[in-house]
């Protein structure tokens, strides 16, 4: 049983800004610290605890951002490491904590390590910041093993003296060796810089892939690999990667919580894919992190037994290391759930992107599902995430032309996968143009015809708008659903999730094609508008039960 001491990260309220995306202050087209101390007013009125900033450093954003070039700095286009304070400062009087976010995988190609790196040559100490080897073949020419990329291709890139560096992602993001005391060393400096500055805490991407097999084996692609098995639930047993989710890993993640540590109430939260629970537990161990994203949630379809199976698994996970569930619905890297709600169970939404076809996409009832989600995730116990524009009802840009595609997944991929600029196009504040309120200045990426309408102005205060259902269940959830970590299943009709937590709050969320009776009791909020005794389909609501 939650009480009113336990750490507030435990049942807190989290909004992701992706940065270039948010808000524009100084009108050059691209968002920044400027545009986030602007609408501080607006996160306030949302509810939330802190704000996830995506990386906000110096860098030649080759990937958004994440090919840092100074952990120490503020990118120029978003403003300065003065401003950058003065916003943690003014968001802590509006009682929202700021947290930023770390890419320790690797670095930017332009950092000036690796630059150091490159100039000092092969053995040197420079070097053995990052993972150089020599390439195989009669003169060293072929790569040092098979790899491929994330963003696809090789992990491997040639530098002119011959050795190769390894990049898990893009070939300007080279790949930190974690076995080097020296980099585990500048990153526990890198933590208390930005904790002695007042962020709240940390959100670290790729937090699975940080140690890698030394021996760097090649890897048996056709074989089946229980580590990335998409049906997660039956893993039982488990294939040793030589880059992903290696027990060494954890091993660095102590040496970050033990930083942690010294500055109490701030929190550390886990990008990790991982095969299921049984594995991710050991990452919120307590002395690791004390969070981490649950992308089971995420990645179910609109269908109660799917949702429930996913709920269930990660109450259960959690609970066996003291830890509670962190839910999500959408991010800066996969495609809105307003718009995957709204294609056929089952579609691959990223590679409907490139080539699917456009019929299958109900955008009607993906926003319909998408209120509905709402109200699930904010009803559930434990943390909960929620990015920018998604108490908008954005729906995925699936149409931006290929000219402006900005992610190097596009390119790296051969043009076989679109990549994530869709949940990336700035949001929308106004009705009119240009840039919908987001700037004096054409945005860094195009946004929709239409945007306005469903804009912050066009929906504030507007009864039964998605912001105003966002706004209601938020300030309910923090009234009502902050003294407990527990849910009752409630027996429902196939297709329905209902559940009751203490403080006699009922949550029904209908996934069914057939209307059902609404619980007695009184509506505190719900996902459509006029439910008084039936719960349409694609419905939520709750019920508070009567004394």
């Amino acid at each position: 049983m939650q009480t009113s001491t336990s750490p507030w990260w435990r049942r807190g309220a989290f909004y992701q800004i992706y940065i270039r995306s948010f808000a524009d202050g100084d009108g050059d087209g691209t968002g920044d610290i400027a545009g986030i101390r602007s609408r501080l007013p607006y996160l306030a009125s949302l509810s939330v605890d802190a704000i996830w900033i995506n990386p906000w450093f110096p860098s030649p954003l080759n990937d958004g951002g994440y090919d840092v070039a100074d952990y120490l700095d503020i990118n120029p286009a978003y403003g300065t490491l003065a401003e950058a304070e003065a916003l943690i400062a003014e968001a802590r009087a509006y009682g929202i904590g700021v947290m930023v976010d770390l890419v320790p995988n690797h670095t930017s190609s332009e950092h000036e390590w690796f630059q150091a790196a490159l100039d000092a040559g092969p053995g040197s100490p420079e070097r053995e910041r990052y993972i150089f080897r020599d390439g195989r073949g009669e003169n060293g020419e072929l790569p040092p093993n098979n790899w491929q990329s994330v963003f696809g291709g090789s992990t491997w890139t040639r530098v002119p003296d011959g050795q190769w560096y390894l990049h898990l992602f893009d070939p300007t993001q080279p790949d930190l060796d974690w076995q080097n005391p020296a980099v585990r060393e500048d990153f526990h400096r890198i933590l208390r810089f930005w904790l002695d500055r007042g962020a709240v805490g940390f959100r670290v991407d790729v937090a699975h892939g940080l140690a890698k097999d030394p021996d760097l084996p090649d890897i048996d692609y056709d074989a089946k690999d229980p580590v990335r098995d998409t049906d997660q639930s039956r893993v039982t047993a488990r294939v040793e990667h030589p880059h992903w989710d290696r027990d060494d890993v954890h091993d660095i993640i102590r040496g970050w919580r033990s930083v942690l540590h010294e500055y109490p109430g701030t929190v550390m939260v886990a990008e990790a894919w991982v095969p299921n629970w049984d594995r991710l537990g050991l990452y919120l161990r307590p002395d690791e992190f004390h969070q981490a994203f649950d992308f089971g949630f995420l990645e179910s379809d609109w269908d109660a037994d799917s949702f429930r199976a996913a709920i269930d698994d990660s109450l259960s996970g959690t609970a066996r290391v003291g830890s509670i569930p962190t839910w999500v619905l959408s991010n800066h890297d996969l495609v809105r759930h307003a718009t995957r709600y709204g294609l056929p169970p089952g579609t691959a939404s990223k590679r409907w992107l490139l080539d699917g076809d456009r019929a299958d996409l109900d955008p009607e009832a993906g926003v319909r599902r998408a209120r509905a989600a709402t109200l699930l995730l904010l009803g559930l116990p434990g943390s909960c995430y929620l990015y920018q524009g998604e108490e908008l009802g954005l729906p995925e840009v699936h149409d931006l032309d290929p000219s402006v595609l900005d992610d190097p997944v596009w390119t790296r991929s051969g043009y076989t996968e679109k990549g994530r600029d869709g949940c990336r196009v700035p949001i929308p504040w106004t009705k009119d143009r240009p840039s919908y309120g987001f700037s004096t200045a054409d945005p860094w990426l195009p946004q929709p015809e239409g945007w306005g309408e469903v804009s912050v102005a066009a929906q504030d205060g507007v009864e039964g708008s998605m912001l105003e259902l966002y706004r209601a269940a938020m300030r309910i959830r923090r009234e009502r659903l902050t003294g407990d970590e527990s849910l009752t299943w409630l027996d429902a009709p196939d297709g329905v999730l209902m559940f009751q937590r203490p403080g006699g709050v009922t949550v029904v969320v209908n996934c069914s094609d057939t209307p059902i009776p609404l619980p007695r009791g009184e509506v505190l909020v719900s996902s459509e508008p006029g439910i008084t005794t039936m719960v349409p389909t694609d419905a939520a609501v709750w019920v508070g039960q009567p004394a």
